[in-house]
């Protein structure tokens, strides 16, 4: 399970405010939606979650337990920028996550330990539609396989929390579509809780089972970073409501007022 708690959470750089007092609780099993303006703390809150930065006051729980102030093995993050090793092949790049997981000290498995994980690693390259090039390169990729490949040893381990920081931006409508599908697959399939950044509100509206907006409600022009951001806006979805008028509808609903901003229809 990954059941996580956020309690009066605040982050700042300096003077500058980039969170301010964020509440929130999210159940096991959830698929998190996040988008706002660019800058308003979005993935500084990944970033927290996935222990990279501590929080300047306030607790993030995970189970009950506070987050460890570095990553593990139970938290998967899935960047833009493909994190790729080039000099190692689509099996190679999976095995080697497990291998440095459970054999630290050399960082290599042997034997029976090695043919364990070379199944393993075969049985995710089948399910993100990689079993078919598990001795290429990555530059031998297109960019969409590349992104399968990143999305891959992020589940390989197992995690009960995975990070998306605006993981499809790059990529072409027609493999977004199918990279989509692949995400909401693999989260069906496994034990885990998602939290998702991204720009595109239609995006967030179809991939997600909750939906939180970040942005300043509070603006000073004389001392611009003085106030960080917070969630004005979260909502509950239910899969596939996404056209322009329920996206209205369910912030109407939340917030008791309209949108500052158009959802994409």
């Amino acid at each position: 399970m990954a059941r996580v708690t956020v309690k009066g959470l605040w982050k700042r750089y300096g003077d500058t405010v980039v969170l301010e007092n964020i509440n929130l609780d999210f159940a096991d099993h959830e698929f998190v939606t996040i988008v706002g303006a660019s800058g308003c703390g979005k993935t500084t809150f990944l970033r927290i979650l996935l222990g990279m930065e501590q929080p300047s006051k306030g607790r993030l729980l995970i189970d009950g337990e506070p987050v460890s102030p570095e990553p593990g093995p139970d938290r998967g993050i899935v960047f833009q920028r493909y994190s790729l090793f080039p000099h190692l092949t689509v099996l190679g790049n999976l095995i080697l996550g497990l291998e440095l997981r459970r054999s630290r000290v050399l960082g290599k498995l042997f034997g029976a330990r090695r043919r364990e994980a070379i199944v393993r690693a075969e049985s995710i390259l089948e399910a993100v539609g990689l079993a078919g090039a598990r001795d290429r390169y990555p530059a031998q990729l297109s960019g969409g396989m590349q992104q399968r490949l990143s999305i891959a040893q992020s589940v390989i381990g197992e995690p009960r929390i995975l990070l998306l920081d605006e993981p499809f931006g790059a990529l072409d409508p027609g493999i977004t579509a199918d990279m989509h599908k692949l995400i909401l697959d693999l989260w069906a399939a496994n034990a885990m809780t998602i939290f998702m950044v991204t720009h595109d509100l239609k995006e967030g509206f179809e991939l997600g089972t909750r939906l939180l907006v970040f942005d300043k409600l509070r603006h000073d022009p004389q001392a611009p970073e003085a106030y960080g951001a917070k969630v004005t806006y979260d909502i509950p979805l239910r899969r596939l409501k996404n056209d322009r008028e329920r996206q209205r509808l369910a912030i109407v609903e939340a917030s008791g007022s309209e949108p500052s901003y158009a959802p994409a229809g």
